[in-house]
């Protein structure tokens, strides 16, 4: 199938006098459309021009379709399971890319498998759900007119995922919520006596349901909190930044960053300024 074949879909003419733009269209977490509360996320990336991009690690699971050259036959959807360090790459001119994240405690059902099959993978939505549920969501997407028209498509998609999910998934979720609630101030071993589990078992449903273990996303959101707050600006210092999302103090934030992104925290706000 081949979308530029396809005579609804084109590019949006606000793109083609833009280097790249970068949109979001929702941030609901949690509202009471059925879509929505399984979207954490959701926007688009269009660039007209070949851009570098810093690809920064998130805590969540993504559904991404692509549209332009870098995708087979011209468009294609996965799944991007969570991986724990950045990646470089280069943005081809002309592609344009709609991101969904999905909130952890909806990924088993959307995947149709629990998040830690697709940790550190990208995965064909072919493998996850089938040719022919894959071929009609390609279908559809083929026949929306813009990037806003293939984002509500793909919202729609995840909607009847949700619909149809079992319960077993949402029992698996619920417990790794209440991990995550008291995580924040607690031990793991403390936690799983409080929910009744042993820590073998909550190791294993948290990260069946979130895609790594409780340490790997702590790690994650710690980074995504300093991050934000280094470039939202305000003034703040490392230090305090680091006390703020729960570094020991700034040579441990200092060190962490190495090993997510590859960079100091400086370095690496230098490169995402450059990146755009």
């Amino acid at each position: 199938m081949d979308w530029k074949k396809r005579p609804g879909l084109h590019r949006p003419r606000a793109a083609s006098r833009l280097r790249c733009v970068h949109a979001r269209l929702l941030s609901h977490h949690g509202t009471a459309r059925s879509a929505t509360t399984a979207v954490a996320d959701l926007f688009v990336h269009e660039c007209e021009h070949d851009q570098p991009r810093v690809a920064i690690p998130q805590p969540e699971v993504q559904l991404v379709v692509r549209l332009g050259s870098a995708a087979r036959d011209g468009l294609d959807v996965h799944a991007m399971g969570i991986h724990p360090q950045a990646h470089r790459k280069i943005i081809r001119g002309g592609q344009r890319t709609v991101f969904a994240r999905l909130h952890w405690n909806s990924c088993e059902a959307v995947l149709g498998m629990p998040a830690s099959e697709v940790a550190g993978r990208i995965v064909a939505i072919e493998e996850l759900w089938g040719v022919a549920a894959s071929q009609r969501l390609l279908g559809r997407i083929a026949e929306a007119r813009d990037t806003a028209g293939v984002a509500s498509v793909l919202e729609e998609a995840i909607a009847e995922r949700i619909a149809r999910s079992d319960a077993s998934s949402g029992a698996r979720a619920q417990l790794a919520s209440s991990a995550m609630q008291r995580l924040g101030s607690g031990n793991l071993d403390g936690v799983a006596f409080d929910l009744g589990v042993s820590e073998r078992h909550l190791r294993r449903v948290f990260r069946q349901a979130v895609g790594v273990s409780p340490k790997t996303f702590a790690k994650l959101t710690r980074f995504h909190h300093a991050l934000a707050a280094a470039r939202n600006g305000g003034g703040a210092g490392w230090a305090d930044i680091a006390a703020s999302a729960g570094y020991y103090d700034q040579a441990h934030l200092i060190a962490e960053f190495r090993a997510i992104a590859g960079a100091t925290p400086r370095a690496l706000l230098a490169e995402l300024r450059a990146a755009g």
